[in-house]
């Protein structure tokens, strides 16, 4: 059984705000699957290739500038057959780099274009959504979960759409989000809270 899933976020520093929205997208995803979210690595820190080449999704945004290694992160998850899913954002002045890497990319894959932080929880729900429920059956979801995946999936859809413009942290750095119901650790079991009366009486 898949007990979580792997996501890779391929993105330079300009677009913070866009990695932590992501991250905090797949927390409000229904299903009961948890999720290891790996982001590009800055100067001092390796590329995690592992992450990059058994992601689920691997989701690239392009800002002002592109740079490095999120081109080699693009590269590495086309040459074992992954199709990484390609955002860019509308309206900015880009660099002569972006620019040129917008259209080479566009030669392999079609840009997702976003105009604002609503439009891209929209679409990368939207995306993330519809390939969980086409791979079902892989990642074990029950009937439960697929009917308020897709209900949250149309209500979202037909939303009015909402300007968010708070900049709160998300997962930044790679994290984990554990599944309750999916999770059974190694060492001990997971703590839940005392039923009401137990704790009107201590």
């Amino acid at each position: 059984m898949v007990d979580s899933v792997m996501l890779y976020i391929s993105a330079a520093d300009d677009l913070q705000i866009e990695k932590d929205l992501l991250a905090r997208i797949v927390a409000e995803i229904p299903v009961t699957l948890g999720w290891q979210i790996f982001h590009s690595p800055n100067k001092e820190k390796p590329l995690n290739l592992d992450a990059i080449t058994k992601s689920d999704f691997h989701i690239l945004i392009l800002g002002e500038d592109i740079r490095a290694p999120i081109g080699y992160e693009w590269y590495i998850s086309r040459q074992v057959g992954r199709k990484p899913i390609a955002f860019v954002k509308n309206g900015i002045p880009r660099t002569p780099a972006a620019h040129y890497f917008r259209r080479f990319i566009s030669d392999f894959a079609s840009w997702k274009t976003y105009k604002n932080l609503s439009d891209l929880h929209i679409q990368a729900f939207h995306t993330i959504g519809q390939h969980l429920l086409k791979q079902a059956s892989y990642f074990t979801l029950n009937q439960i979960e697929m009917e308020k995946l897709s209900n949250y999936i149309r209500d979202l859809e037909n939303a009015e759409p909402e300007n968010i413009l708070d900049s709160q942290g998300g997962a930044g750095e790679n994290s984990v989000i554990l599944s309750r119901e999916r999770f059974i650790p190694k060492d001990g079991v997971l703590i839940k809270a005392p039923p009401k009366s137990e704790q009107e009486n201590s």
